[in-house]
């Protein structure tokens, strides 16, 4: 996604990115800090050099908090649909997605970043994921087709987003009849994340996607222990 230049929407856009500072950090926001208000700014950084992210954003140890198995199953892909993922990183999601959606559907793994999609391409050749097509996008759209995607999916990414309003139409002109989009991000306690003044609330979350005209709360089934999931489809 270009608008400044590339940012990893990890729409993360860096996809999945775990992290969203450029030095990981586990520490938990001081309480001092500002909460963020319904116009927090973008934060805007790079994530080039897609292998040594990788260390960060497919360490093991991002299953216990990220529980990408449970967010997947709460998706409810049915084999043959066509879902994407935004930010899509180093495609930690991919193997999930990839399996969910079978040999007869598509992920499209989608990120600003060239070098993200390079890693992709690759690692969908290493491991099989033989329906896992990942293109870079611009920061401000996705460049999905209208009203052909089943599923889309959001990680550590959506606090990245410029004008997310504007966005989020976007996604929902992509969704088919039965479309869903499913967005994950920091919760303002979650000791991994950007900072506090970065983070949003799932009320904004949930008021940005409503605004577009799409119905949103939060996803029922899929409790994750430092973020919030949120799911919205057309009326």
């Amino acid at each position: 996604m270009r608008m400044h230049r590339h940012v990893s929407l990890l729409f993360a856009l860096c996809l999945g990115a775990v992290a969203c500072s450029p030095k990981p950090s586990r520490a938990p926001a001081p309480a001092s800090a500002p909460a963020p208000s319904a116009s927090a700014a973008p934060l805007v950084h790079r994530f080039e050099h897609a292998d040594q992210w990788a260390k960060q954003f497919d360490d093991p140890a991002r299953d216990a908090w990220q529980k990408p198995a449970d967010v997947v199953a709460a998706m409810k892909i049915q084999p043959g649909m066509t879902v994407a993922d935004i930010g899509a990183g180093t495609g930690y999601f991919e193997p999930y997605l990839s399996r969910a959606a079978g040999p007869n559907g598509t992920v499209l793994a989608l990120d600003v970043e060239p070098d993200m999609v390079r890693y992709i391409t690759e690692r969908a050749t290493r491991e099989h994921l033989s329906n896992v097509k990942a293109s870079q996008v611009a920061i401000d759209d996705p460049q999905l087709p209208k009203g052909k995607v089943d599923r889309v999916l959001i990680v550590d990414t959506w606090h990245h987003i410029p004008s997310r309003e504007a966005y989020a139409a976007k996604l929902r002109d992509a969704l088919s009849a039965e479309g869903s989009i499913t967005i994950v991000d920091f919760t303002k306690e979650s000791p991994h994340g950007p900072p506090p003044q970065h983070r949003l609330t799932p009320e904004q979350v949930i008021g940005e996607l409503r605004k577009v005209g799409l119905s949103a709360g939060v996803a029922p089934g899929v409790a994750l222990p430092d973020q919030y999931v949120i799911s919205a489809r057309l009326p």
